[in-house]
């Protein structure tokens, strides 16, 4: 039966009253949220970046010098380039090293192994297990005297006196890393073996039909197929890695001579022993830029890999 003009218009008008009083009531429920992520995030954003531009010490009221402490931080700083170049080197090569490792660890897991769920167990306890106690462990592996990486390299013949890993710079980088990685991979690991479940099995026999070496089932099946998460991973893998504290500074504190400080270390060391709040908090808002860029660089690729 077809309506007449009046009964549409009218049943419009009914339509439109109730959707008014649903996106009313939505609105009104969503306010409480919206409070919440005020007062967890916003707050707390703006107030860090109004006190990066104050000289604000331990004790003492801010004073308001603008812009004073980034200038000083880009300019006159020598330390702070120190940190920039270790910051970006230390990410870089631990994303790396623990994307590579993971990915192996998911290709592994991922074939009909016998024990395989225990592992996965096994493999999982880097990542579960407290950040304090890792780096404590690492960082007596890494002993000079008593450590056991040098006891095993002795007893092989690689080297022939042992090496203060931790006192010299360019190893105490290296050994930052190593900790870093052996802590992460296993994020890579799990989530890129869950992506590589998800690809259906038809594929792969298809390619086994067609002949197609491990190679290149790995590179034209199993890639594109956990292209999605490995962008995730590695983006999220990318802001922690940057913004680490705990591994740096257990084992070394940001020595020798400032050699592994970062980020976060150096931030640490600013404010709290040099007393300089503004100042330290300038250190990490700068980093907040780099940040979003990389975001902002990898979100399309995210979503061009939901859409196919």
């Amino acid at each position: 039966m077809e309506l007449s003009a009046r009964e549409v218009k009218q049943r419009r008008i009914v339509w439109s009253r109730l959707l008014g009083k649903d996106a009313a009531l939505g609105y009104a429920l969503i306010v409480p949220l919206l409070l919440v992520i005020i007062g967890l995030l916003a707050y707390p954003i703006i107030s860090a970046l109004l006190l990066s531009f104050q000289d604000r010490r331990l004790g003492l009221p801010g004073r308001f010098i603008g812009l004073e402490n980034y200038a000083e931080l880009l300019f006159r700083d020598r330390r702070f380039r120190t940190v920039v170049s270790n910051s970006i080197l230390f990410t870089l090569v631990s994303v790396a090293g623990k994307l590579l490792i993971g990915m192996g660890m998911a290709i592994l897991l991922n074939q009909r192994i016998k024990a395989r769920a225990m592992f996965r167990g096994w493999l999982l306890l880097p990542w579960v297990a407290p950040t304090f106690v890792t780096a404590l462990t690492w960082r007596w592996m890494f002993d000079g005297t008593s450590g056991i990486i040098n006891y095993l390299l002795m007893l092989f013949g690689v080297i022939t006196s042992p090496i203060a890993w931790l006192g010299n710079g360019a190893t105490a980088l290296l050994a930052v890393m190593a900790t870093n990685i052996w802590r992460g991979f296993p994020f890579f690991g799990v989530s890129l073996l869950a992506g590589m479940q998800a690809i259906p099995a038809e594929l792969y026999e298809a390619a086994e039909v067609d002949g197609a070496s491990p190679w290149q089932k790995f590179w034209h099946i199993t890639l594109p197929g956990v292209r999605t998460v490995l962008v995730v991973t590695t983006m999220l893998s990318t802001i922690w890695t940057f913004n680490d504290f705990q591994i740096v500074w257990i084992m070394t504190g940001g020595g020798p001579a400032f050699a592994t400080h970062l980020f976060a270390t150096y931030s640490y060391q600013v404010g709290f022993s040099g007393s300089r709040l503004g100042y330290a908090v300038a250190i990490s808002t700068i980093l907040a830029p780099l940040l979003i860029v990389m975001i902002l660089a990898l979100s399309p690729l995210i979503m061009r890999g939901e859409r196919e």
